[in-house]
């Protein structure tokens, strides 16, 4: 099984800019964006050529044009669930819940801390309030797959400058600290784990300063499981390749 995850930073920007031949090219069972920015409402039947019949959308319910994210399935997953039951949190349009037969994928964008820090604590609620649906998902014994732009690069390796980016959104200590306590607490951020040590692997590169042509970026995109399910995660990777976005695609195969 193979799940496609990606930031687009808008969807109906990158439909002009080849996603649907790299959809086409990858055929993934399931395809899970993030900051598409609409609803389906607005997209025109655009994305009836993708091939999915079942198609999940959490849309923001105060802020049109803002967050969201939409999940792709091939085939009808066994339940789909919008959000996480916090009403404080469900308003943005963050989380889309796919239930398959051996796991549950959460299809996740995890709120931006901002330039003056002033939702980090916004972000933090959202953070305890999803490791909290999580874990009860795992001590119900069910697996888990968690994806999605989490908005931080975890450790300094995962950024082309940490010493300079300390203060900065994405880096503060209080978000890299919350996502130690997040894998330490039983889950598996899957590329590193298959790729330990490895520099120079990210997913996101600001448009400025010729970033992603010189490799400046940040990895903030993960695909992370529980435990006992990393052992049916056959490869992780990252697709910087793929342009549309100042994210690249994400790749979980199982």
């Amino acid at each position: 099984m193979k799940i496609i995850c990606w930031n687009v930073n808008g969807i109906r920007s990158v439909l002009n800019k080849g996603f649907v031949d790299f959809v086409k090219k990858e055929k993934p069972d399931v395809l899970c964006l993030q900051e598409v920015k609409a609803g389906e409402d607005q997209l025109e039947n655009q994305l009836d050529n993708l091939g999915y019949d079942h198609v999940y959308w959490a849309e923001v319910i105060k802020r049109k044009g803002y967050s969201g994210v939409v999940t792709f399935c091939k085939k009808k997953p066994l339940s789909h669930k919008i959000g996480i039951d916090d009403p404080n949190i469900d308003d943005e349009g963050r989380v889309v819940i796919t239930e398959f037969k051996d796991f549950i994928l959460l299809n996740c964008y995890f709120p931006y801390s901002a330039r003056d820090h002033s939702r980090v604590p916004y972000k933090m609620k959202f953070n305890k309030s999803l490791k909290a649906y999580v874990d009860d998902l795992v001590r119900k014994g069910k697996n888990v797959v968690i994806c999605g732009d989490y908005n931080v690069a975890h450790t300094e390796i995962d950024l082309k400058n940490p010493k300079t980016n300390k203060n900065n959104p994405g880096f503060l200590q209080v978000e890299r600290d919350w996502m130690t306590e997040f894998l330490g607490s039983g889950y598996v951020d899957t590329f590193r784990h298959l790729h330990p040590g490895e520099e120079g692997h990210y997913t996101f590169w600001t448009h400025m300063f010729n970033a992603r042509a010189r490799n400046v970026g940040w990895r903030v995109d993960y695909f992370c499981v529980n435990n006992d399910f990393m052992k049916k995660v056959k490869k992780s990777d990252i697709l910087p390749d793929v342009m549309g976005s100042d994210h690249c695609p994400i790749r979980l195969v199982l």
